[in-house]
């Protein structure tokens, strides 16, 4: 592929996205550093019962945009690995090339535009 190193730029610049809406609502877990947790939220004991059931909806829907996040990180991360081992741009499934204006608009696609719902 002639242009890996335009792919590259837009993989490690969507990486740096990825990892600071990471930062925005959570941080490296302690026990894996590779897993995100949110943050916490502050609210002191004598929050009211109607702040609390807003805090505890706000977690869970941090908490989804984390494990979505998460994914997109993990597939960019792959994406740049294939660079660095030549395999980038082979789709998964068929082994053929992935197409060029399939990978402009989503440069961590594993897969060709006939296999893209397998």
């Amino acid at each position: 592929m002639e242009n890996i190193q335009h792919f590259k730029d837009l993989l490690e610049e969507e990486k740096l996205k990825i990892e600071g809406e990471l930062r925005s609502i959570g941080r490296p877990s302690d026990t894996n550093p590779a897993d995100w947790e949110i943050k916490e939220s502050g609210e002191g004991e004598e929050a009211e019962e109607g702040d609390i059931a807003e805090n505890i909806e706000k977690q869970e829907d941090d908490n989804a945009v984390i494990n979505q996040l998460e994914k997109q990180l993990v597939d960019v991360r792959s994406a740049l690995s294939k660079i660095e081992n030549g395999t980038y741009g082979v789709c998964e499934v068929g082994g053929e090339a992935i197409e060029l204006d399939r990978l402009e608009a989503n440069p961590s696609a594993k897969t060709c535009k006939t296999h893209m719902n397998s």
